[in-house]
């Protein structure tokens, strides 16, 4: 599905967030979006980040080369070989902030 179709059934409040992030993930090199009825999956060479909308945020999921415990990660990371799964809730595009910014940074930069 185009972008235009996976937007036309959500929240409006989602795509501000994708934006965001998109806009941050531009500015380090290429990726692929791959929207699907679930979310929107991220790809550089294989997938390193996910948006899915839930009910009052988009859950923001994303894969770095160590464990980070914050406030801001919403689920207990769970390590996938040599890499480990955190997820961020954001409910606007101003949570996408310069924390966030650097663990995108870090996830982009991770995948080969």
């Amino acid at each position: 599905m185009t972008l235009d179709e996976y937007f036309s059934t959500g929240p409006g409040w989602e795509r501000p967030i994708y934006e965001a992030v998109i806009a941050h993930l531009g500015t380090l090199g290429p990726v692929h979006v791959e929207p699907v009825s679930v979310g929107i999956f991220v790809k550089k060479t294989g997938s390193f980040l996910e948006l899915r909308p839930m009910s009052r945020w988009v859950a923001l999921s994303f894969m770095l080369p160590r464990t980070v415990r914050h406030v801001r990660i919403a689920r207990k990371p769970i390590r996938v070989g040599a890499r480990t799964y955190h997820v961020v809730n954001l409910r606007g595009p101003e949570d996408v902030d310069d924390e966030v910014r650097a663990w995108l940074t870090e996830s982009y930069q991770a995948v080969p």
